[in-house]
């Protein structure tokens, strides 16, 4: 859920945003989708399968569990992987990027750590509640800055 929510968010920051709110089944998918939907999902339970439209570019959604954690990713209409999120431990991730999500969430209370891969570029993504009770995402590169775009 804290997946799914981070991805709507994150989608819906970067505007014009239009979700299918129908859940598909891998037969439901292009033959190209299937078959990279299939290789990414092995040895993984998929929980959710959604179709999202985004400034008129289709890609969908899969959501999953591997090993008691959570990676979601998104396929392009031509089977192309185009985003992958996985779930990690803080401790795991550069020192650099750790550093800089503990100072963010500062007081706060750090929830769902998550690597974030799109081509070849690797960022770190935490969701955070805020000591003032709200929810809040940071996304850092590894060297630690902060960025916005994934």
């Amino acid at each position: 859920m804290k997946a799914t929510v981070s991805t709507i968010l994150t989608l819906a920051v970067a505007g014009g945003l239009a979700m299918a709110a129908k859940s598909l089944a891998v037969k439901d998918l292009p033959t190209a989708v299937q078959k990279t939907v299939q290789e990414q999902t092995k040895g993984a339970e998929i929980k959710n399968i959604s179709k999202e439209t985004e400034k008129g570019v289709t890609q969908y959604e899969v959501e999953t569990m591997v090993n008691g954690k959570h990676r979601d990713f998104n396929v392009d209409t031509k089977g192309g992987l185009v985003v992958v999120e996985e779930e990690t431990a803080i401790d795991s991730i550069p020192a650099a990027a750790k550093a800089a999500i503990e100072k963010k969430v500062g007081a706060g209370k750090l929830g769902m750590v998550e690597t974030v891969t799109k081509g070849s570029t690797t960022l770190y993504e935490a969701a955070y509640t805020g000591k003032d009770g709200k929810k809040h995402e940071v996304l850092v590169k590894p060297d630690g800055t902060e960025t916005k775009e994934q």
